[in-house]
């Protein structure tokens, strides 16, 4: 059990000062701070949050690595320190992402993460977001040219199969030969399929989203920019109501007056702040493999040697005090980094402080860094 008091939080889309009680894993009960704490709990430890912000753990739908270690290596080590890593940020669940590889490196990224689920160190495992491989090389990025290939069933399939479920997220390019195939073999599997490195047509990606596709992997980033005669993918999603999309808001891959404007047309209950960090994350400046390509991390930006973009070092906790610089308010940036992406994922009872809740939880300080994480309801 957990008793945290002189806290405020968002309840009833007003910041209030509160106290906040868990019990296991999940939150118990919320209430004013002028209200007195119920005898029952009167010989429980009381953690004082100091007047400091509290918020729900933060998800991230689209992470690759961080402090050294790329989770496309193989090991349950890397995996684990992206965890810890994540927890130490604010981030309380997290996709394991691939990028583009071969089936081998792949399956065995699935294999290990496996072996970690419900054993991680820190922040929980959601689930595998498989970026790649069925990329459109015009748009590639970062991701390598030599593993890009169109769908294949058959080796999506196989790809289920060894993943027990894990499978949440898939990101495709659906004008390849195949892609409107995949997008139903996907659908039928429950899960969320986005589209980026992709060079679809506007009327591609609307003819996309009408067989299934939801989401859009770090908009605006490898996809056609917008022509007022050749719309593309973005319009196309921006227009789409039920479409949501990833915004990576580190200050180099969004201007902040595109943040804004996606937040505009979108609104906080379709936006997902996402880090997309590479193993740079908690790092620093300095040369890395990644993907198959040498990455030089420079002033925080990480670029291959051509300067394309390659991933990026934010963390979450940096992302939401950067929307919430550029004009995103508060409330809203947090809705985007925590109910948000539960809600696109189903993760139930997530992403909220109320009452039956699971009690992941976040001390912020007014910087926006990470004074105390709570895990279903453990002090990390």
């Amino acid at each position: 059990m957990a008793i945290i008091k002189n806290v405020k939080v968002y309840k009833e889309n007003e910041l209030i000062n509160a106290t906040v009680i868990t019990e296991g894993n999940l939150i118990a009960e919320v209430f004013p701070s002028s209200k007195i704490i119920p005898e029952k709990y009167s010989t429980e430890q009381i953690f004082d949050g100091n007047g400091q912000l509290l918020i729900p753990g933060m998800i991230d739908v689209h992470i690759h690595g961080a402090k050294n270690y790329d989770m496309m290596d193989g090991s349950t080590e890397s995996i684990q320190a992206v965890s810890m890593a994540c927890a130490e940020t604010g981030c309380t669940s997290f996709l394991v992402t691939s990028v583009s590889s071969s089936l081998e490196d792949l399956i065995q990224m699935i294999r290990q993460t496996k072996k970690v689920v419900g054993k991680e160190q820190g922040a929980k495992i959601a689930g595998i977001h498989l970026e790649g491989p069925y990329l459109n090389i015009e748009k590639k990025g970062m991701q390598n040219p030599a593993y890009l290939r169109h769908p294949d069933l058959k080796e999506m399939k196989q790809i289920f199969d060894e993943a027990d479920g894990l499978i949440k997220m898939v990101t495709i390019a659906p004008e390849l030969p195949g892609g409107i195939e995949l997008i139903d073999f996907l659908k039928k599997r429950g899960v969320v399929i986005a589209i980026a490195h992709s060079n679809a047509t506007y009327e591609e990606a609307q003819d996309a989203f009408a067989k299934g596709a939801t989401h859009i992997t770090h908009c605006f980033n490898a996809m056609p920019a917008i022509h007022h005669r050749a719309p593309g993918l973005v319009t196309a999603a921006l227009e789409n109501d039920a479409v949501s999309v990833q915004t990576i808001v580190d200050g180099v891959h969004l201007h902040p007056g595109i943040v804004r404007l996606i937040h505009k047309i979108k609104g906080p209950d379709k936006i997902v702040l996402t880090t997309d960090a590479l193993q740079a994350m908690g790092v620093g400046d300095g040369e890395y493999i990644f993907g198959g390509h040498q990455v030089t991390v420079k002033e925080g930006i990480a670029r291959l040697q051509d300067g394309t973009l390659a991933s990026s070092t934010v963390t979450m906790n940096k992302s939401l005090r950067l929307s919430n610089e550029f004009g995103i308010s508060l409330q809203d940036s947090i809705q985007m980094a925590t109910s948000t992406p539960a809600e696109i994922l189903g993760m139930k009872k997530f992403g909220l402080i109320e009452k039956g809740y699971i009690a992941d939880l976040v001390l912020l300080d007014e910087k926006f860094e990470v004074l105390t994480t709570w895990i279903n309801g453990e002090k990390y």
